[in-house]
């Protein structure tokens, strides 16, 4: 009798176990029970569709055409460095960029298969359908940034530039010595340590580690003010009130976190089929050029680790800004310097 009743319990605990691992489906846009789709969208190879939202002067009107890559917990009408730059200085230097979902975010369709190399030809693929030309220019923000390595990687012949701000760090890249990246690793907030562990060593646990109430998820979902310097609190108050990103607040997650928040952890903490530090100039005759701006104060992306990525690529022009930390794009003045900078070289 013992038996059969630890036999049946055994049974429910592993059904419960199973069922609170298993995330729900997701609430894809414009199916009957999903969000509405409310902007543009391209239908990808695969049939996923992709939605976007273009900003600064008409396209065919531009001198410059940029793809921005969004942050964690964002969405399409994050509009990057542009954030803060006057609509006179994107029209002088004549900025056409345009912002996308990420897979399972905003108004795009999951994407259960996602890699970097995947978003890497969605990138690809989005150009050739809005016609931006052979040639265009990636810009990517924190999270974004792994869409930016995976441009380098496997779309090089498609770029003009490359420029990334605060891009996050997968801290089992195989090119870091481990002393340094375990020692950045340590650094990090307990809940951020096992949030990232699960994602790389346990993605089936990603969605159940991060809704469960028994240990605190990471502080990229919670936004817990620790996460942030002093200075970032400051232009996040600014935020706070900004139209576009209380969207994205919104939108981020309206399909369900899985595909979004989780599905990214997975994504940029997992294991990559090659090391960003493995990576050859994609512009040896200087045709283009790529940008890193890392503020010394960043707490979610550790500046050690950043200076030995680009101690190792010496093509990359690496900007270290003194006393900033993870959101300064957003700053004041500095979203039009990056921009210049970037665009035309001027300091």
């Amino acid at each position: 009798m013992l038996k059969r009743v630890a036999l049946v319990l055994l049974i429910v605990l592993v059904s419960w176990a199973y069922q609170a691992t298993r995330p729900p489906p997701p609430k894809l846009c414009g199916s009957p029970a999903g969000p509405p789709v409310t902007g543009p969208r391209i239908k990808l190879r695969d049939g996923r569709h992709l939605a976007y939202k273009e900003n600064g002067v008409p396209k065919d009107k531009s001198r410059y055409k940029i793809i921005l890559l969004h942050g964690f917990s964002s969405c399409r009408h994050e509009a990057g460095v542009l954030t803060s730059v006057p609509q006179d200085v994107v029209e002088e230097l004549g900025v056409y960029a345009v912002g996308f979902d990420r897979p399972g975010y905003g108004e795009s369709d999951p994407d259960p298969k996602r890699t970097v190399k995947s978003l890497a030809l969605d990138i690809e693929e989005l150009g050739d359908q809005l016609e931006l030309g052979s040639k265009f220019y990636v810009m990517g923000n924190s999270m974004g940034g792994q869409a930016v390595w995976g441009c380098l990687k496997y779309i090089p012949n498609r770029l003009l530039g490359v420029g990334l701000t605060a891009p996050m760090i997968n801290y089992w890249w195989p090119s870091f010595p481990a002393n340094l990246s375990t020692e950045a690793y340590y650094k990090q907030p307990p809940q951020d340590q096992w949030a990232f562990r699960v994602a790389h060593y346990l993605p089936w646990l990603t969605y159940w580690w991060n809704t469960q109430k028994l240990f605190p998820a990471s502080t990229a979902i919670t936004r817990i003010p620790d996460m942030y310097s002093l200075r970032d609190l400051v232009i996040l108050k600014k935020l706070l009130v900004d139209p576009n990103m209380n969207k994205c607040k919104v939108q981020a997650t309206q399909q369900g976190v899985f595909e979004s928040f989780h599905r990214e952890l997975m994504v940029v903490f997992g294991s990559w089929e090659f090391s960003p530090m493995d990576m050859k100039n994609p512009f040896p005759n200087n045709e283009g050029s790529v940008h890193l701006w890392q503020g010394d104060e960043d707490r979610p992306v550790p500046i050690t680790l950043q200076r030995y990525i680009v101690s190792k690529l010496p093509w990359i022009q690496f900007h270290e800004l003194p006393g900033h930390g993870h959101i300064f794009p957003a700053d004041e003045g500095m979203g039009e310097a990056i921009l210049k900078e970037f665009l035309v070289g001027q300091k």
